[in-house]
């Protein structure tokens, strides 16, 4: 069984790029992909802001090499291309080669084909196509997109809301632990839909002048839309073919404090068990972290409720922290794998990202996230960056968090 599992692949699309490149110019530049809604048809066009993937759908078909067809939710077919670049990333040429193992994580599933459907059923009975909607089920994308990369071992899906793409990791990890698998490709996609936008509208936490994470006038959520895969592999993989290591999956931990269908706990209860389950399992101490990329969603009771958890661990001096949906929106069930790549290249590139947006404490906090320094880049602050943890929380009151570490730690911190 393999003690220790590493991450050797990295792969992204979200509304700040196209890639793992891209996005890492648009943290540095502090380029926010937040803005008008031009994609998705909605009366709320023009209202409500959203950080939507730039490129199409049609464009993500020809990409996947399927122009024109209508067998690929957007879902998919952003999965399909984060995915992929994690396999190159990794180097992987054989793909089950070693007993490989797919996850992956979404909230939404092929919701998109699913509005298609009932539109045109809605306006004509008869022509509304079932076949439209075999895609609906979130099952189908993480089928979809592990053929096209050609895996056969072992597959299947997570959704647990918001955390769902971060327990795709930590379950990728858990089964190289256990000997179970040897490869793991884990992370989460998710599209906006209008049932989305809709749902969220209706629970009456979104901003319409887009989020503000952790600052005392915060109104709410921006959507967002993406995915993210990272490739999780033995050690015994990593020595044998001396493989290139982006991070270390150090520890995790996953909580519910039951409190409520969609609220966190005032107390942070949830959040509180997550990160002390990941710190536990990691070894550190909390002054060992060095960033946390919270899940700071900007609604009212998420950023207080994780603000009190944070000051219940770390106390009234953290270490640096932000959130960077002020960059990406919230893309749901990818949230937790695209912040981790996102925490990978702190780790790899030595840089903090800032939190956008924010502009005064909120007054029930003594703590405050780091912001764009004065010479507008992410480069707020520099310093030694081994340790990131990194949290998504959920409905339900599914609370997630894992740190990652740099490979070239001391040893004797393990």
């Amino acid at each position: 069984m393999s003690k220790r599992v590493y991450i050797t692949g990295i792969g992204i699309i979200c509304a700040i790029g196209n890639n793992v490149a891209e996005t890492f110019d648009s943290l540095l530049a502090c380029r926010s992909g937040i803005g008008a809604i031009t994609r998705l048809t909605t009366l709320h066009k023009g209202i409500i802001p959203m950080a939507e993937v730039k490129k199409t759908t049609e464009e993500l078909l020809g990409l996947a090499g399927h122009p024109g067809s209508t067998s690929f939710t957007r879902t998919t077919l952003l999965g399909m291309h984060a995915a992929r670049e994690a396999i190159d990333s990794a180097g992987i040429g054989e793909i089950n080669r070693y007993n490989t193992g797919f996850i992956s994580a979404t909230t939404v599933g092929g919701m998109d084909r699913s509005e298609k459907f009932y539109a045109e059923f809605l306006g004509n009975p008869g022509k509304g196509r079932l076949r439209d909607i075999v895609n609906h089920d979130c099952g189908d994308s993480t089928e979809r997109i592990a053929g096209y990369l050609g895996v056969n071992g072992f597959i299947t899906t997570i959704s647990t809301a918001c955390s769902s793409s971060v327990n795709a990791v930590m379950t990728g990890a858990n089964l190289i632990k256990t000997g179970q698998l040897d490869r793991v490709i884990a992370g989460g996609t998710d599209s906006v839909t209008a049932f989305t936008l809709n749902g969220f509208n209706t629970l009456m936490i979104l901003d319409k002048t887009g989020c503000h994470p952790f600052d005392e006038n915060r109104a709410g959520l921006t959507l967002g839309e993406g995915a993210a895969f990272l490739v999780l592999e033995s050690e015994e993989i990593v020595q044998k073919e001396n493989k290139f290591i982006f991070a270390e999956v150090s520890g995790y931990g996953n909580a519910n404090d039951a409190f409520h269908q969609t609220a966190s706990s005032p107390d942070g209860t949830g959040a509180f068990l997550a990160m002390s389950k990941a710190l536990k399992m990691s070894g550190f101490a909390p002054e060992q972290i060095d960033y946390i990329n919270v899940h700071g969603t900007g609604t009212i009771n998420n950023d207080l409720s994780e603000g009190v958890a944070l000051e219940r661990i770390f106390g009234q001096q953290p270490p640096p922290f932000s959130s960077t949906k002020g960059f990406t929106g919230h893309t749901l069930g990818a949230a937790g794998a695209v912040e981790a790549v996102i925490s990978i290249l702190a780790i790899n590139r030595q840089v903090i990202f800032p939190n956008l947006n924010f502009a005064t404490p909120m007054k029930e906090l003594h703590i405050r996230p780091v912001t764009i320094g004065e010479e507008g880049k992410a480069l707020a602050q520099r310093g030694k960056i081994t340790h990131v943890m990194s949290n998504s929380f959920g409905f339900g009151g599914n609370n997630s968090s894992i740190i990652l570490s740099s490979h070239y730690q001391e040893k004797s911190e393990k």
